[in-house]
């Protein structure tokens, strides 16, 4: 944890500062692509205005939006056509599309293969495709149907591994990401579901939902390092940017536990809120968003103190939250109420009371439920 820096400041200093930073900026140069599961379109929302700029039609219910910024194109996953989308962020318009054999799950991003993986929903098998134009380029057969998946960094040693986690199964499934073939299988029992790399490659952290229990698996010595016990199931999570925090969530409680991925312990237990959902965090300030669907707001921690230090009432059923790479915006979809909530850091900081104000509403379709940022 970076100690956090000291100045000695005048109070008229601190409070001019404390002006500014109520002030909102001036929005962020780009879209949020939002993904609007019961409206068959993808909403690409100018983040300069504030404004839906277009409702970009698909055939097909997206759940799921991706993409990275290497990459000119943004990819919208429709498992109810099982197909893949592919829509140019400059144009604002569909430019591919490609049918799969099975129902598509969740997909994930490749920049060290120039892939993009489809986990089938049902079906054990892993698709890659190439993102210009969504070809098929490879199918791998699976023990069981995955449930996660994550790539390694790319500048660690094990650059070039994805591992997919098989749930029931039990298994962990390494792959070469150049090739598809298997690495390695590791069985370590019990009901997985989440599976992360530690930022150096050299371990992964796998939930095992049915102990409530981290797995630390040493890649090097090719065997269990630890077994961290949890106070929570281990259904969702996030990482801090530089790694050295994990944030783990499960339904049923009311807390969010956070695991050191590198001293391989367990830290602090922080109530978050009723029901916590997705969670995701930022940088610079450092600030753990957690959705609380059931309530209609979303929980905003400092992870620096570990503490509750804002909560803000958003529209209904909050499912996610996607933090703009300025690190000045979090913008929160509202599955029921169909709509993109816009909170402002500066308002965090400066408020006395824990209760913070939403920047803006935007109406963006019908059951927004995925969204990726993109700079232009």
């Amino acid at each position: 944890m970076i100690p956090r820096r000291r100045f000695l400041v005048s109070g008229l200093a601190t409070a001019a500062a404390a002006c500014s930073r109520r002030k909102p900026g001036k929005g962020f140069a780009g879209y949020a692509f939002v993904a609007n599961s019961g409206g068959a379109a993808v909403a690409a929302v100018d983040l300069t205005a504030f404004v839906v700029a277009r409702h970009i039609a698909i055939d097909g219910n997206p759940q799921q939006v991706l993409g990275t910024p290497e990459w000119p194109s943004i990819y919208a996953i429709a498992p109810d056509k099982s197909a893949v989308f592919a829509i140019d962020a400059e144009k604002l318009a569909v430019k591919a599309r490609r049918k799969l054999n099975s129902t598509p799950g969740w997909a994930y991003t490749d920049t060290v293969s120039g892939r993009i993986w489809v986990l089938a929903k049902s079906a054990a098998e892993i698709t890659s495709l190439k993102p210009d134009d969504l070809s098929t380029d490879r199918t791998v057969s699976l023990p069981q149907p995955a449930v996660d998946l994550d790539q390694a960094p790319a500048d660690s040693p094990a650059a070039g591994l994805i591992a997919t986690s098989t749930g029931d199964a039990g298994e962990v499934v390494l792959l070469r990401s150049i090739d598809g073939k298997v690495d390695r299988r590791i069985k370590l029992g019990g009901r997985l579901g989440i599976v992360r790399f530690r930022r150096d490659g050299r371990h992964l952290l796998v939930g095992n939902r049915a102990d409530h229990e981290m797995i630390v698996f040493d890649l090097r010595s090719n065997r269990v390092a630890v077994r961290l016990p949890l106070a929570v199931q281990p259904d969702r999570c996030c990482m801090k940017g530089d790694g050295g925090q994990m944030f783990v969530a499960g339904d049923g409680t009311e807390a969010v536990v956070t695991v050191y991925p590198y001293q391989t312990e367990v830290g602090s237990i922080t109530l978050a809120g009723r029901a916590p959902g997705y969670l995701t965090a930022s940088q610079a300030p450092d600030y753990l968003f957690v959705a609380n669907p059931e309530t209609n707001g979303v929980t905003v921690i400092n992870i620096a103190t570990q503490k509750v230090m804002a909560v803000a009432t958003v529209g209904k059923a909050p499912s996610f939250i996607a933090v703009t790479p300025n690190n000045e915006y979090a913008l929160v979809l509202n599955r029921d109420s169909g709509d993109m909530a816009v909170l402002h850091f500066g308002s965090m900081t400066a408020r006395r009371t824990k209760s913070i104000p939403l920047l803006n509403m935007i109406p963006v379709g019908s059951q927004p439920v995925s969204a990726v940022v993109r700079a232009i």
